[in-house]
């Protein structure tokens, strides 16, 4: 056999293994977490059942390109050498410790240097976006439900109600995930595929799947239980829900791959913030008082949120990168904002603030090694870090 081929199909199966046990944990860790009650084989059913849907439309719309476009400026390596296993490789040394690295960065940056700096852009705007959405989103959600979910536990009767609710938005968002994340796996296989390779990518796919699912989402998991309420079947289908509506926006704005794991951590983040905010604002009443500039400054910065989303969700295609970067900013005033609105109280945001940063700083270290991977790589192979690495 072809030593390109095998390392072909080496490097699909340890990007499949490596990708799911990652960047799955995204999409069903709230839905592993408020489920625990129920046989993993059974969940992983469920979410086999959706990959496999969602892999064959893809095959079959795409003329064989399960990546739905997101791999159509990616040239197919066809004499595939060993150093395309190493970022595989290293991204599942990664998963073992619990560290959220990006795999679009990791893996994709590999095999196209030259598409860097798009990823980072849009990869910034999802995470600003969903930050953004969470924080507006959250403020009006705690108030009116998440308190109530924090003090009052799940009545039986409401469970059966919850339950198909958040198997729905969990349905919705692993198909919306699958379709940005297939890029990252399916790199290493042709453009189009024959129905043998499709065959044997599915039983690969949903093979890691299982395992996953056996072990309970392993290290990664960790990030999701360690947010606030996480692990409460409504709480959980709002994430997913509206998690599954950014990804959905970001799949028709372009079919530039990018990082899911910000768009996650950006979700999660703003939901943070805004839940410890209303929380400590419904119990320090007296803080917006003490701090009536920053209230009325928080108030303001809302409003500016709402017309920037309503702006990029215009824009689309034509978002330029200072549009990006003032989202941003907005993102880091609302934030700083927030923790001012709070100070006066016997509580603040500093928590959430350093379990985010930690999150942050997490996948910004993966980014680093993704980008070190491949001029290191291209220097071993051509002796130049100028050169693209061949087989």
């Amino acid at each position: 056999m072809d030593a390109s081929l095998i390392i072909m199909w080496t490097g699909f199966i340890l990007a499949g293994y490596a990708v799911v046990g990652n960047d799955s944990i995204q999409t069903l860790g709230t839905f592993l977490s408020s489920n625990e009650d129920k046989p993993w084989y059974v969940l992983w059913a469920f979410a086999g059942t959706i990959l496999a849907i969602t892999l064959l439309y893809g095959w079959s719309a795409y003329d064989g390109d399960v990546s739905y476009g997101r791999l159509e400026s990616y040239n197919y390596v066809a004499d595939m050498g060993w150093p395309y296993l190493l970022p595989p490789l290293v991204l599942m040394l990664l998963t073992r410790t619990g560290i959220p690295v990006s795999t679009s960065f990791l893996i994709l940056t590999f095999f196209k240097p030259k598409g860097l700096i798009d990823m980072t852009m849009k990869s910034i705007l999802g995470y600003a976006l969903a930050f953004c959405a969470a924080i507006i989103v959250w403020q009006l959600v705690t108030r009116w439900l998440d308190k109530r979910f924090i003090n009052q536990p799940i009545k039986e009767q409401e469970t059966r109600l919850w339950t198909i609710l958040q198997w729905g938005s969990t349905g919705f968002l692993w198909g919306q995930w699958l379709i940005q994340d297939f890029a990252n796996i399916f790199v290493y296989l042709p453009r189009s595929l024959h129905i043998l390779e499709i065959s044997a990518s599915l039983v690969v796919l949903l093979t890691m799947l299982a395992v996953i699912f056996y072990s309970k989402g392993g290290n990664i998991q960790k990030i999701v239980k360690a947010k606030t309420n996480t692990t409460d079947i409504r709480s959980a289908t709002i994430i997913d829900f509206i998690y599954g509506i950014i990804l959905l926006f970001f799949k028709e704005f372009s079919n530039v791959p990018m990082s899911t794991t910000w768009v996650f951590l950006g979700l999660l983040a703003g939901r943070e913030i805004a839940i410890r905010y209303r929380l400590e604002l419904d119990e320090e009443p007296s803080d917006r008082d003490r701090a009536v500039v920053p209230y009325y400054l928080g108030m303001a910065l809302n409003v500016l949120i709402l017309v920037l989303i309503g702006y990029v969700v215009y824009l689309r295609d034509d978002i330029n990168n200072l549009v990006i970067v003032v989202m941003a900013v907005v993102m880091v005033a609302r934030a700083a904002v927030a923790y001012l609105e709070t100070v006066p109280g016997r509580k603040n945001l500093m928590a959430a603030f350093r379990n985010i940063f930690s999150d942050l700083g997490k996948v910004s270290f993966g980014l680093a090694v993704s980008i070190a991977l491949v001029y290191v790589m291209r220097y071993l192979t051509t002796g130049s870090f100028m050169e693209i690495p061949v087989g």
